[in-house]
């Protein structure tokens, strides 16, 4: 299927990637923003803003959207929390995104590490906002619970797809899992901002997504992205449909009015897209 024009036109922020890729190089840790080619990356950057990919660059699960490599165990990299922190310090980030690959391998899914590259970003004398993106972490309360206390101010975690769509696209993952991961982080007594987003062009009809959002509404999440699925390969599960950028409006139109505080909805988003001005416009709207 061809891609439309819309998808084929994207106005890229003056930023010289060289900075951010020879750190990152420089020091061996991955960005999300460079692994998967995003196309904001630039734009991104330029706001002082990355997405730090940690725990490796393969996975233990094999969803058929995702380009991640599979593999069933992994070391970890005790030394990953002190090399992001460096490369926060020498990239003056405001903004820094934290996730990681599922690693069902690991006892507790890799919770410890997060909460080690959250102190160690925190750390800081000029403090960024940390975001993190977390896997399921099998639902785990346990390690959901250490994720939290480590105080990050946005707790985010991907529903993807709506629920019919799960045995097809995440086989590996749980649909109600995923809800209860927000709702965890919602019902909690740290003042985190809640945050999931998910993809378009799958299959999935309008009623389903309005279902979808309605969902992470009731649960507790407040902050939600929404892009278009775009088939890393042939080999992956296929685009179904090119969702037209009228089609993103509406959605943002209809989160805000069930009570969604801020959406990004449009063609080229991605989790982390922006993710600075989620955090400005709440602030402002908390004024």
């Amino acid at each position: 299927m061809e891609k439309p024009v819309w998808l084929k036109v994207r106005h890229k922020a003056d930023y010289d990637l060289n900075t951010v890729e020879d750190t990152i190089g420089d020091l061996s840790i991955h960005t999300v923003c460079d692994y998967a080619a995003c196309p904001n990356r630039s734009e991104c950057y330029g706001k002082q803003t990355a997405t730090f990919l940690i725990l490796g660059n393969t996975c233990t699960r094999t969803c058929k959207f995702c380009n991640i490599e599979h593999q069933r165990e992994m070391s970890v990299n005790e030394n990953e929390p002190a090399l992001i922190k460096e490369a926060v310090k020498r990239l003056n980030l405001k903004h820094v995104v934290i996730t990681s690959v599922t690693r069902d391998d690991l006892k507790d899914g890799g919770a410890d590490h997060f909460v080690k590259v959250i102190d160690a970003v925190k750390s800081l004398d000029n403090k960024p906002v940390v975001e993190v993106l977390i896997p399921d972490l099998k639902g785990s309360k346990t390690s959901i619970e250490s994720i939290l206390k480590a105080e990050p101010e946005v707790f985010g975690h991907n529903v993807e797809t709506v629920s019919r769509l799960y045995s097809n696209v995440r086989p590996e993952a749980i649909y109600q899992r995923s809800l209860e991961v927000l709702q965890q982080a919602a019902l909690s007594d740290y003042n985190v901002h809640v945050k999931s987003g998910f993809m378009l062009g799958l299959g999935e009809t309008e009623e389903e997504v309005i279902g979808l959002l309605e969902d992470l509404y009731r649960v507790g999440c407040k902050i939600v992205t929404i892009g278009q699925y775009l088939a890393p390969s042939s080999e992956h599960y296929p685009v179904i449909e090119y969702i037209e950028p009228s089609r993103f409006k509406y959605y943002e139109k209809v989160a805000y009015e069930i009570g969604f505080i801020y959406v990004a909805s449009d063609s080229f988003v991605r989790s982390s897209y922006m993710a600075h001005e989620a955090m400005n416009t709440i602030e402002n709207s908390q004024m």
